[in-house]
C-alpha cells in the first residue's frame, strides 16, 4: 500500500470516530427519551409535528407491542411500500413531472424495484435515467430511502431494548420508532447533507434534459441502412458501417441531491444515473467522495454507541465497534493491495501501468481518474462492509482478490458496520452466538449482559444466521443451471460465476452493489432477484425481534466471578471469529469456483 492509502485509511477511520460517538448518544436519547441537550432540544422542535403524526394515523405512542405484533407492524409497513413503489413504476407515463415522458417500467423490473428499495438493497437492473420518472424517482425511490432505513433502526433499537430490558413482555411500539428515526435523524441529517452536495455541484432541479455542443466533434460508427430502412452487410454476412459525427451531448437532470443524501446516509445505494456514484452529477469531487464514504457508515457506527449508552455500559458498544472496525481494516487492506499490486498480465508484457494513473503503479480499470486507486478500492470496501450499493468503480473490473475482499464483505453477513440497523443487530446476533458457543465450551450456561440464551434464542439465532446464506447459495445454483441464468453472463468460465455470486449475494444480504457483468434486467434475474432480497430482509427481521422479545422478559443475573466479560479483548477476538467461522465459512466452495480459481489461473507476476 501506498502512503497515501494508509494515510486516507486512518483519516477516514478518526473522522468516522469523532462523526459517529456524538450521533449515537443523540440517536439513543431520542428514541428512549434521554437527557442530551441535542436530543432535547431537536424534542422541543419537532416534538409538535410528531405529536400531529400520531393524531392523524391514529398512532397511540404510550401503547407499546410485544414482538410478534412489532414484526407484523414492520411486515404490513414494507408490504405497502411495495405495493406503492411497484404501482407509481407502472403509472408513471399517465403520473406528473415526468418531462421526458418516459413509458412504464416493465411488471417484472417494477417488482423487482419495489422490494429492492423497500428492503433496503437498491439493486437496479435499468438505466435510471432513462427508466424513471422525477416524480418515481422522489415519491417513491427517494421515500424508500428513507423508511427502509428508518425500519432497520428500528428494529435494532427493538433488539437493544430486549437485551436492555429485564422481565418485560413489550419491546416498544414500531410506528413511534420509526416516526422519531425519521423526523429527527434521517430527515434533518440529509437535508444539511443535500445542500453540501450541491455546493460542491451535484444537480438538484427539474429541468428537462438538456441538449448541449461540446468541446470536439465525436466520431461514432452507425449501421449502414438500404432504401428500405434495413441494415447493409457485406458479403459475409456482417453488419456494413459508417461513420456519423455530433457535436451535441444530451445531459440528464433531475433532483439528484435529495436522493444522494439518504442513499448514503442509509446505506441503500442505488443511483439516480446509471452510473452511480462515479457519475460526476452525483459524485463531483474528491471531498465529495469522501464524505460519501463517511456517510455510509456513520449511522452503523453510531448505533454501536446507541448500543452501549441504552444497556448502560459503554464499554460493550466499543466492544462491538472494535470488531467491526478491525474486520473493516483487514478487509480494506486487502482489497488495496490487490489493486495497487496491479495485473500481472501487463507487467509480463511490458506495459507501464503507472500511465493516468494518479499514484504509482496499479490497476485503473474501471476507475474514475478523479479518485484514484485508494479512494476509490476504499470505497469498494466501504459500500460493500456496509448494505450500500453505492459505487464509485466498475467491481466487474477489480482484481479477483479485489473482488473475493467485496464478496466476502457481503457474506459475513453485512456486519461489517452493515446496514444502518442491519449491521448492529446483525453482529448482535453473532455476539449471542459467539457467548453460546464460549459456554458450550467451559460447560456453563451462556448470558449476555445478564441474559441466559436458551434453547428458542438459539433457534431463533440459527435461523438468522442460516436464512442468507441458504438464499444465496440455492439461487446461485438455480442461475447457473438454467439456461436463463447463463445467458446473462458476460464473461466464460470463474468470472462469470463470480458475476451471478456476487448478484445473489448482494440481493440476499440486502446489499445492491454489482459486478456490472452481468445482464441482470430479465425476467428470470428480476424474479429472482426479487425474492432474494425480500427473504434476505425479513427472514432475518422475523427471528431478530424473536429474539428481543425473549430476552425482555427473562430476568436479569447478577455477575458473578463466573460471568464472562463481554467487553474486553478476548471477547472481541472470539466474536471476530465467530463471525469468519460461522458467517462465511458456508461459502467457500462457492468462493473457490469464482474469484480464487480465478486468481490462481492469473499470470504470475514476474
Amino acid at each position: 500500500m501506498t502512503t497515501h492509502a494508509w494515510m486516507l485509511l486512518a483519516v477516514y477511520g478518526a473522522v468516522l470516530i469523532v462523526a459517529s460517538y456524538p450521533l449515537g448518544i443523540y440517536l439513543a436519547d431520542c428514541l428512549e427519551a434521554g437527557p442530551s441537550r441535542a436530543a432535547a432540544a431537536a424534542r422541543r422542535l419537532v416534538g409538535p409535528v410528531e405529536q400531529i403524526l400520531y393524531r392523524v394515523c391514529g398512532i397511540r405512542a404510550d401503547e407499546e407491542m410485544d414482538w410478534k405484533r412489532y414484526a407484523l407492524a414492520i411486515l404490513l409497513f414494507s408490504f405497502v411500500g411495495t405495493l406503492a413503489v411497484y404501482a407509481l413504476q407502472r403509472l408513471q407515463s399517465v403520473l406528473p413531472l415526468n418531462p421526458q415522458a418516459l413509458t412504464a417500467v416493465s411488471p417484472d423490473s417494477s417488482f423487482n424495484t419495489a422490494v429492492s428499495f423497500v428492503t433496503n438493497t437498491n439493486w437496479q437492473g435499468y438505466a435510471g435515467e432513462t427508466t424513471m420518472s422525477y416524480l418515481t424517482q422522489m415519491l417513491g425511490l427517494a421515500v424508500q430511502n428513507f423508511l427502509s432505513a428508518a425500519t432497520g433502526i428500528a428494529v435494532a433499537i427493538a433488539l437493544i431494548r430486549g437485551i436492555a430490558r429485564h422481565s418485560a413482555a413489550t419491546i416498544g411500539n414500531a410506528w413511534v420508532d420509526l416516526t422519531r428515526v425519521t423526523l429527527y435523524v434521517l430527515l434533518p441529517i440529509s437535508f444539511v447533507y443535500a445542500v453540501f452536495l450541491v455546493g460542491q455541484g451535484v444537480i438538484q432541479n427539474f429541468s428537462a434534459y438538456k441538449d448541449v455542443h461540446t468541446v470536439e466533434v465525436t466520431a461514432y460508427p452507425v449501421p449502414k441502412l438500404d432504401a428500405s430502412g434495413q441494415p447493409v452487410k457485406d458479403p459475409h454476412g456482417n453488419p456494413v458501417n459508417v461513420t456519423a459525427q455530433t457535436s451535441t451531448q444530451t445531459l440528464p437532470m433531475g433532483p439528484v441531491a435529495s436522493q444522494e443524501a439518504i442513499k448514503m446516509l442509509g446505506t441503500n445505494g442505488g443511483g439516480f444515473f446509471n452510473a452511480n456514484s462515479a457519475h460526476p452529477y452525483e459524485n463531483p469531487t474528491p471531498l465529495s467522495n469522501f464524505v460519501e464514504m463517511v456517510s455510509i457508515f456513520l449511522i452503523p457506527a453510531a448505533l454501536c454507541f446507541s448500543f452501549g449508552r441504552m444497556v448502560g455500559d459503554r464499554r460493550q458498544g466499543w466492544a462491538i465497534f472494535a470488531a467491526m472496525g478491525v474486520l473493516f481494516v483487514i478487509s480494506t487492506v486487502a482489497v488495496l493491495v490487490a489493486e495497487q499490486h496491479g495485473n500481472p498480465a501487463f507487467s509480463a508484457l511490458g506495459v507501464d501501468q503507472t500511465a493516468g494513473a494518479i499514484q504509482p503503479g496499479g490497476n485503473m480499470e474501471g476507475k474514475e481518474a478523479r479518485f484514484g486507486i485508494a479512494d476509490s478500492g476504499l470505497f469498494a470496501s466501504v459500500t460493500t462492509a456496509a448494505s450500500c450499493g453505492a459505487v464509485n468503480t466498475m467491481h466487474d473490473s477489480l482484481m479477483p482478490m479485489g473482488g473475493f475482499v467485496t464478496l466476502w464483505n457481503m457474506m459475513l453477513g453485512e456486519v461489517v458496520f452493515g446496514g444502518v440497523g442491519s449491521g448492529l443487530y446483525g453482529m448482535l446476533v453473532f455476539a449471542l452466538t459467539a457467548v453460546f458457543i464460549a459456554g458450550l465450551m467451559i460447560g456453563r450456561t451462556p448470558e449476555y449482559l445478564g441474559k441466559k440464551i436458551e434453547s428458542f434464542d438459539m433457534k431463533m439465532i440459527s435461523l438468522a444466521i442460516l436464512a442468507t446464506p441458504m438464499l444465496v447459495l440455492v439461487c446461485t445454483a438455480v442461475a447457473v443451471a438454467s439456461a436463463d441464468g447463463r445467458a446473462g453472463i458476460a464473461n466464460p468460465g470463474p468470472h462469470g460465476f463470480s458475476e451471478i455470486l456476487y448478484a445473489f449475494t448482494s440481493a440476499a444480504n440486502n446489499n445492491g452493489s454489482a459486478f456490472a457483468g452481468l445482464s441482470a434486467d430479465t425476467p428470470f434475474y428480476n424474479l429472482l432477484t426479487g425474492v432474494a432480497m425480500w427473504f434476505g430482509r425479513f427472514a432475518v427481521i422475523v427471528p431478530v425481534l424473536g429474539i428481543a422479545g425473549s430476552l425482555a422478559a427473562k430476568k436479569r443475573l447478577a455477575t458473578t466471578g463466573g460471568s464472562m466479560p463481554t467487553h474486553g479483548p478476548l471477547f472481541v477476538a472470539l466474536l471476530i471469529g465467530t463471525v469468519v467461522l460461522v458467517g462465511a465459512l458456508n461459502y467457500v466452495p462457492a468462493l473457490a469456483l469464482g474469484p480464487v480459481v480465478e486468481q490462481l489461473m492469473s499470470p504470475a507476476t514476474p
